[in-house]
């Protein structure tokens, strides 16, 4: 069946007109002047961690207006094709129909680009726009669930390169025989806690497992959190008192000593017991002030899950949010991952581990959107 330009070139500017309702160019060309105003400061730099801060800020900003006004022209270039391809034709039939292939192809690749920009629109959420910190702990399974928690560690860490992300492993807990007990990783891009936001959660893994020397078939079992990077804007004071500190030596794989000194840090808030280990900064005055910057922003997301709670129990509901187990990853007895929430899936566990798992992560974004629409009803 022929294409009807007509039409979907209509509903792609409808879309992109939508899209630029929500994302107001204009509201981010005064956002990008004032960030260049911040970051011609002769003082920028005496704060490092606000320089960074303001850096990223412009630097995601000019991408999205770029990506935005690229988009609109690319759309107008299209039309123009059409034109060019329908009046060919008239000529010369086989040259005008090569054009309509050329636009076909430009129509797919717009679809798509248009279906990631929208995405970002989606993401609204109040912590939705800050840099993230990923934490992967080995759960049920013994030395398959840590290599299974190592190979999650992976997959995120190639996601992040693959989309130019800077990370920062801040924390590494070696299991015994092979793998991590646990990871804690920090991804410095804007919109990194709201995108990656959808992947907390219960993780499976079904496969046979390399470390079974009768080659038997090995469920196992790994968690991710995702908080948001805390900001000076936030407001959670912790009392010296509620905190209990240790401190020892930072060791690799194996037991094999990194350094020869205590600077590895071990942070208890003892009002929720929440725990969190950094060992890897250089120095312990580095590690604790990285630790007290992850717990400040856990504190800040049980905040607002608690607030979020309490508006559930006000209204009645009494729905469960996410089950335990939100994604399974199966290489054995066939080929699949499956998250179990958006029945999203795909055929090629190598790619996803290999961090191909923007399919996984726009379908969890979508979703989330439209349980929080049923919440409202």
């Amino acid at each position: 069946m022929a294409t009807d330009y007509s039409s979907e070139i209509a509903e792609l500017r409808s879309t992109f007109e939508q899209i630029r309702l929500v994302t107001d160019p204009e509201g981010l060309k005064k956002q990008i002047a004032d960030l260049t105003e911040l970051s011609g400061a002769p003082d920028l730099w005496d704060d490092q961690e606000k320089a960074q801060t303001v850096t990223s800020k412009l630097s995601h900003a000019q991408s999205e207006l770029n990506r935005l006004e690229a988009m609109g022209a690319r759309i107008d270039d299209l039309e123009a094709m059409v034109e060019m391809a329908e009046e060919e034709s008239l000529v010369d039939e086989e040259s005008g129909a090569a054009l309509f292939t050329e636009a076909d192809t430009d129509l797919a690749k717009i679809r798509r680009d248009l279906d990631d920009l929208e995405i970002k629109t989606l993401l609204s959420g109040e912590y939705d726009s800050r840099e993230a910190v990923l934490t992967i702990r080995a759960g049920a399974g013994g030395v398959d669930a840590a290599d299974f928690a190592e190979m999650l560690l992976r997959m995120y860490s190639r996601w992040a390169e693959r989309n130019g992300y800077p990370t920062k492993i801040l924390d590494t807990s070696y299991a015994e025989e092979a793998g991590i007990k646990s990871a804690t990783i920090e991804i410095n891009a804007p919109f990194a806690y709201g995108t990656l936001s959808v992947e907390a959660g219960t993780h499976r893994l079904v496969r046979i497992s390399p470390f079974d020397n009768q080659g038997r078939r090995q469920t196992s079992f790994a968690a991710v959190e995702v908080i948001p990077v805390t900001e000076h804007t936030d407001h959670i004071d912790i009392p010296e008192a509620d905190i209990k500190v240790d401190v020892f030596r930072s060791s690799g794989p194996g037991g094999q000593s990194v350094n020869t000194t205590d600077s590895a840090v071990r942070m208890t808030h003892l009002p929720t017991g929440i725990v969190v280990s950094m060992q890897n900064e250089k120095s312990q005055i580095q590690n604790r002030a990285a630790a007290l910057r992850v717990l400040q922003a856990r504190l800040l997301l049980l905040r607002q899950e608690e607030e979020a709670a309490e508006k559930k129990a006000l209204a009645g509901d009494v729905k469960a949010s996410w089950g335990d187990q939100m994604r399974s990853y199966v290489t054995h007895p066939y080929q699949m991952v499956k998250d179990l929430r958006t029945n999203y899936e795909s055929g090629n566990p190598d790619a996803v581990f290999d961090g191909e798992i923007d399919g996984f992560i726009d379908a969890g974004i979508r979703w989330r959107v439209g349980q929080h629409s049923e919440d409202d009803v």
